[in-house]
C-alpha cells in the first residue's frame, strides 16, 4: 500500500467553464444591441450576466487549505481480485468548503466523485473500485479536485500527489510440483542452505537466529540496516522449465503457466519461464519476480518450437499451449527431460500426446488442479 504525499503541483488559475464563456459573451452582445438600439432592458440582463460572472469568481478564486492523500490498495493484485483507491482530504482552512469534485484517471478512463460539504477541520474518505479483470499495469491518477460555484460559471483546478501503478497479475492455483524421476528431490530443499558443494547463491533475506554467520552479506547489512544473509540452493536441484505459447494468447493458458512456475518456486526448485519471445526468468527468480513478468505478457511471436529447442534439458519441462498440434511436437524434446507436460488450453478435444508425453486439456484455470492431479 502506497500513501501519496499532500504535496501538490502548481496551481492553475480560476478559469470560466463553456458555460461561463458564453454567459460573458452574452452579455457583451447584450450590452452592444441595449447602447445601439438605445433600450435599457439588454442592458439591464448583460448587467444581471456579469454581476453572476463577479459571484461565480469571487466564490472560486480563494485559494482552498487542503490535505489530500490517495491510496491504492494492494499495488499488485490477481486478476479478478479487488483493489480499491481510497481517498482522503482534509479541510486544514479557517471555513467551510463547498462544490469539490476529484477526478481520478484509473486508465484510459476517468473517475469523478462529488464530495460533500467540508466543513472545517472536516476530513472525507471514499473509495472506489479499481479494473482488475485484464493483466497489466493500471495507471493511476493525476488525481485533481476541481471546486466549481454553483452556476457552473468558473472552476478552479488543482493536482495532488503522484500517479501510481496497479499491477494486475495472472491468477494461480495450487499445484503439487510435477515430479522429476529423482526420488532424492521429491520433497525439495530441506533448508536454505545447499549441501556441501552445490550451493549456489539465491537471493539476499533477513537474516534469522540460527543461520550461520558466515553467510552474513555484510555490505547490504551496512546498507539495509539490517542483518542480511546470502540464501543458497541446491544447484543440482531439478528444474521446472515453463514454456508458454503466446502466439494466441488467453488468460487461462497465462494463469496455467504461473501456476506451474509458481508452485515449483514456491517449493523451493528451480524454475525458468520462456516464451516463443525468448526467456522470461532465469532459474533463480522467485515467485512474485514470475508474476510480475507474467502480468506484462502479450501475444507473441510463432517461435515456441525453437524455445523448446533451446531449452536446457533436466527436470520437468511444462509446455502451455492453445495449439493442439504442439503436444505432438513436444515429444522431440522428450529425452531431454524427466517428465513432459503438455497443458492445451481450448475448448476442443484434448489432443493425443506422444508417448513420454503426458496432455491434459483445460478450458478454465479451474479445471487444471484436477487434471493436474490425476497425472
Amino acid at each position: 500500500m502506497r500513501a501519496h504525499p499532500p504535496t501538490a503541483t502548481p496551481r492553475l488559475p480560476t478559469v470560466l467553464t463553456p458555460l461561463g464563456w458564453g454567459t460573458l459573451a452574452g452579455a457583451v452582445v447584450l450590452y452592444a444591441t441595449g447602447f445601439a438600439l438605445g433600450y435599457p432592458e439588454p442592458v439591464v440582463l448583460a448587467t444581471g450576466a456579469l454581476l453572476a460572472l463577479a459571484a461565480a469568481l469571487a466564490w472560486t478564486a480563494p485559494k482552498p487549505s487542503l490535505e489530500v492523500r490517495r491510496e491504492v490498495t494492494p499495488l499488485k493484485v490477481p486478476r479478478g481480485e479487488a483493489a480499491v483507491a481510497v481517498l482522503n482530504v482534509t479541510n486544514l482552512g479557517r471555513r467551510a468548503l463547498s462544490g469539490l469534485r476529484a477526478q481520478d484517471r484509473i486508465g484510459a478512463s476517468e473517475h469523478t466523485i462529488d464530495l460533500p460539504r467540508l466543513p472545517k477541520g472536516a476530513v472525507r474518505t471514499v473509495s472506489y473500485p479499481l479494473p482488475t479483470d485484464a493483466r497489466g499495469q493500471i495507471p493511476v491518477g493525476p488525481l485533481v479536485l476541481v471546486r466549481a460555484d454553483p452556476f457552473g460559471l468558473t472552476r478552479r483546478v488543482r493536482a495532488y500527489g503522484l500517479p501510481a501503478t496497479l499491477l494486475v497479475r495472472p491468477r494461480t492455483v495450487p499445484l503439487p510440483v510435477p515430479p522429476s524421476g529423482k526420488s532424492h528431490h521429491l520433497e525439495g530443499p530441506t533448508s536454505d542452505n545447499a549441501p556441501s558443494g552445490t550451493a549456489t547463491f539465491h537471493t539476499l533475506r533477513e537474516y534469522v537466529v540460527g543461520d550461520d554467520l558466515r553467510h552474513v552479506h555484510w555490505r547490504s547489512s551496512a546498507r539495509t540496516g539490517t542483518l542480511m544473509v546470502r540464501q543458497l540452493i541446491d544447484a543440482s536441484l531439478p528444474t521446472t522449465t515453463v514454456v508458454l505459447d503466446t502466439r494466441a494468447l488467453t488468460e487461462p493458458a497465462v494463469d496455467a503457466a504461473a501456476s506451474a512456475a509458481v508452485a515449483a518456486a514456491r517449493a523451493g526448485f528451480p524454475v525458468r519461464v520462456l516464451t516463443g519471445d525468448g526467456p522470461l526468468s532465469d532459474a533463480r527468480t522467485d515467485a512474485e519476480s514470475i508474476l510480475d513478468r507474467l502480468a506484462l505478457v502479450g501475444p507473441g511471436t510463432p517461435g515456441v518450437a525453437e524455445a523448446l529447442r533451446m531449452a536446457r534439458g533436466g527436470g520437468s519441462l511444462v509446455l502451455v499451449t492453445g495449439d493442439p498440434q504442439e503436444a505432438g511436437r513436444a515429444a522431440a524434446v522428450r529425452r531431454r527431460f524427466d517428465r513432459v507436460i503438455c497443458v492445451y488450453v481450448g475448448t476442443g478435444p484434448t489432443p493425443a500426446g506422444a508417448p513420454g508425453v503426458t496432455v491434459m486439456g483445460i478450458s478454465s484455470l479451474d479445471d487444471l488442479p484436477p487434471a493436474w492431479g490425476t497425472r
